[in-house]
């Protein structure tokens, strides 16, 4: 009987939804003259579609939602897409993304893991988190797509991807200028110009972007600001501010050509140049606890009056775990840092002093064509080749303090090549359309460091360790009109992925280390004590070599079916594979492990509503994936120093997500999106000290965004804009192994007995507000606005070190900050 009921209950309730949606799509989708919520197109299945016509979970942003945010980075665009979260690396991975969709994706910048979510600049494939915190530099639209695009993408992308859609020329001779002066000495110029070179035949289009800002964390001199410590001044006059960090100072620049020789064949070639030399990232330390001494009992650095110096509570400048006494600062964004390490030389540790420059620089630059050709009306081929480089540089000091705890500075190279082809066509009088294709994808690159770990004893250069890999991928799409509400969609790829890595360590002089005299049964304080070899635990890891190969199969089938013009509801299931690696940083030759390739098997319903003559889209998705073999990086492991990836284990995901638009009335316009994620681990794997309580990294359970802008016709011969947007994240884990508030013992003195070392980052809201005045010829607009109006106090993400090296950084997000922005379109 109680199925009988529900049955009655959903009939009716869908027969009023057909009956509210019925006439929604009655209109010209193209125009929104009477407030209408317009159509926007997306390529996710290989061809142009009504994002409501689209069987998958998309958020798509198209140019004039950025511009009305004041999104100019893709990290922003997190902020309304439902769960996903976009951040910038920090610090100790330079210039680069954190991506994470429905609880997969990766923190970790080396070659040796492939991202958990794609990133692709018009369908060109990003391989690693550096060289993805894109500027969003001409866009046409930006693609979300959530869950497994093995089957629609490029390469395997087992969380989801964002595609970046670039505007193609146009030969119109349109263009821009654009100009912010901001908070902390912000300058942001933009420029745009579309012009023919051949008219109807070769049109181009530049565009370039330049952008400087002051870093927003101070790094003081502790010595002059804290008179009496004893602890060494580092400069030699009286201004504490030794420099800043988070500042940016960033150009970027495209061509793009369009040529059309023919009706039935146009080419696509844009090259693109983007150069950043910034300041090292953004970061202070929230967490100090080692008694900074060599095996010996050697203190790193010592007072001016001889006596060793601890790495404890008095140098974190603010939170829990402070006693520092520091005043006449905003000690919310204030650093010690010295980039410099100032240990006294043993015949262990010969490499001293050792200083680095504090910056992250970054050049990235390629080459693609596009070629579409139209072999008849109903077959298109497509080529899509590529040829990219950069070359990433970044420093690192780790503590925070003029204590060299451990000091990096890392080099990374890579170039790839890709060709991919794609068929598309239709057959069976148009029932049937489909897309065929392959994608061969090669890529060099090399890491070099000099990676000084103090608190491990140890001080070395890191390779440069080549790490070339391969992909080669076949794949279909096909979707069977079976009437014209009906639709059936299959999709399948075969991949076969290759990589190598070896391992080549050396001291800083360029010499092999030698053999620890400690395990010969020299009487020494360990292995990284006074009478061993300098890094002789590393003496194994010169020329040593490993590699992978593996392969699967993917697939995908999915249904829809509108019930009326104004409801589309669907389902599908997807497979979604991550490959294998190398553990591409051992200190020792056990840590040379292997680990899997991790699986997904995604299921999910939705429905896409346009509702009351399109004035509500109302889209929902809900999904559960089966996550197996999932690969997360361990800094906690057999050994110490350790920074391994593994294969943990397996898990059970399930959520919702919902977004909608809204134009209620002439002129108002809400926007708003709400997700849920519910992740449990149902086995654990191997080793591993993850416990089935925790959670992937930088995964919230709960996110909201909403957005309300209200345009006011007729002020001064234009439109005056007024936009709010909102967004929340509850708490997020920023490693594998969650910490939520662990008491520690001090170890290293000071008036606290007992520290607090956590790895999470609180839940938090951020609201911006924007003010923006066009013309009404549009040829001209200004704007205003304030970012994190309430001045919220949060953390981008977090470096949680806290058992071994006894610190815990944090890449704090910029306090509120005003621009003002002049734009003239031409």
């Amino acid at each position: 009987m109680r199925k009988i009921v529900s049955s009655r209950k959903l009939g009716f309730a869908l027969l009023a939804f057909t009956a509210l949606t019925s006439p929604a799509l009655a209109q010209d989708a193209a125009t929104d003259e009477s407030g209408d919520i317009p159509e926007i197109l997306v390529t996710a299945q290989f061809r142009e579609q009504n994002l409501q016509d689209t069987p998958l979970a998309i958020t798509a942003i198209n140019s004039e939602i950025l511009e009305a945010r004041g999104q100019t980075s893709v990290a922003d665009v997190a902020a309304q897409a439902p769960n996903v979260t976009l951040a910038p690396q920090g610090q100790q991975n330079g210039s680069g993304l954190i991506a994470f969709i429905r609880g997969v994706g990766q923190t970790d910048f080396n070659f040796a893991l492939e991202p958990g979510v794609g990133m692709y600049v018009d369908d060109v494939y990003i391989p690693t988190l550096t060289g993805s915190l894109l500027d969003l530099m001409d866009l046409d639209r930006v693609e979300v797509l959530r869950g497994p695009q093995g089957t629609l993408a490029g390469r395997n992308s087992i969380g989801g991807a964002i595609k970046l859609f670039s505007v193609r020329p146009k030969g119109d001779g349109s263009g821009s200028m654009q100009l912010t002066y901001g908070s902390y000495n912000r300058i942001d110029a933009r420029g745009m110009a579309d012009f023919s070179i051949v008219p109807d035949k070769l049109a181009a289009r530049v565009s370039a972007v330049a952008k400087t800002r002051k870093g927003f964390v101070k790094r003081l001199d502790y010595g002059l600001t804290h008179p009496g410590s004893g602890v060494p001044s580092n400069t030699t006059n009286s201004d504490a501010v030794l420099g800043r960090l988070g500042g940016q100072n960033y150009v970027a620049g495209k061509l793009a050509l369009k040529w059309t020789p023919s009706d039935t064949i146009e080419v696509n070639i844009a090259g693109d140049y983007s150069r950043e030399r910034s300041d090292a990232g953004a970061s202070v330390l929230l967490y100090g606890n080692h008694p900074a001494t060599n095996a010996n009992g050697q203190p790193w650095l010592s007072t001016t009056g001889g006596v060793g110096i601890p790495l404890n509570c008095a140098f974190v400048p603010n939170g829990v775990n402070s006693c520092d006494t520091l005043t006449g600062y905003n000690k919310k964004f204030v650093s010690y840092s010295t980039f410099l390490d100032r240990t006294p030389a043993t015949t262990q540790a010969p490499f001293k002093p050792l200083a680095l420059d504090p910056h992250q620089d970054l050049d990235n630059y390629g080459l693609a064509a596009n070629i579409d050709i139209d072999l008849t009306d109903n077959l298109q081929l497509q080529s899509i080749t590529a040829w990219r480089r950069y070359v990433s540089d970044w420093s690192q000091d780790v503590d925070n303090t003029p204590l060299a705890n451990q000091q990096l500075s890392q080099r990374l190279k890579n170039r790839q090549w890709s060709q991919e082809l794609r068929l598309n066509g239709k057959a069976l009088d148009d029932r049937l359309e489909f897309t065929v294709g392959g994608i061969y994808f090669k890529r060099n690159g090399t890491l070099a460091a000099r990676v000084d770990l103090n608190y491990a004893g140890i001080d070395f250069i890191h390779g440069p360790d080549p790490t070339p890999a391969s992909s080669k991928a076949v794949f279909g799409n096909f979707t069977f009109h079976a009437t014209d509400a009906f639709n059936i969609t299959a999709g399948l790829r075969q991949t076969w992925d290759k990589k190598d890595y070896t391992f080549f360590r050396r001291n800083p002089d360029l010499t092999i280390p030698g053999v620890c005299a400690f395990f010969l049964g020299a009487a020494t304080a360990g292995p990284t004590g006074i009478g061993n070899a300098p890094n002789c635990l590393l003496n194994t890891l010169y020329d040593t070599s490993a590699g992978f190969k593996g392969n699967k199969f993917d697939w995908r089938i999915a249904a829809d079916y509108r019930f009326s013009p104004g409801l589309m509801m669907y389902a599908q299931v997807a497979t979604g594979y991550r490959s294998g690696g190398i553990n591409p940083r051992p200190f020792s030759i056990p840590q040379i492990k292997s680990f899997n390739p991790e699986t997904l098997t995604a299921y999910e319903l939705g429905f896409k509503v346009d509702a009351f003559d399109r004035k509500l889209r109302l889209n929902t998705s809900v999904f559960y994936n089966d996550y197996k073999d999932i690969i997360l990086t361990l800094s906690a492991c057999p050994g110490s120093p350790c920074l391994q990836p593994n294969n943990v284990g397996a898990a059970k995901v399930k959520g919702i997500e919902i977004e909608t638009t809204i134009r209620p009335l002439p002129g108002l316009t809400l926007d708003g999106a709400f997700s849920y994620l519910d992740f449990q681990y149902k086995k654990l794997t191997g080793a591993t000290t993850v416990t089935l309580d925790m959670i992937t990294p930088y995964t919230p359970k709960t996110k909201y965004s909403f957005g309300v802008q209200y345009d006011i016709p007729e002020v001064a011969g234009g439109t005056l804009s007024a936009r709010f947007d909102g967004s929340y994240q509850s708490k997020v884990y920023t490693e594998a192994l969650n910490y939520d508030a662990v008491t520690v013992a001090t170890r290293a003195g000071g008036p606290l007995a007992t520290l607090t070392a956590t790895n999470k980052i609180n839940s938090y809201f951020l609201g911006n507000g924007r003010l923006t005045w066009k013309s009404g010829d549009d040829d001209w607009s200004v704007s205003a606005e304030v970012q994190n109006i309430f001045n919220k106090y949060y953390f981008t993400s977090l470096y949680e070190q806290y058992a071994s090296p006894g610190t815990i950084s944090g890449a704090p997000g910029m306090p509120r900050t005003f621009a003002m922005t002049l734009k003239r379109n031409f």
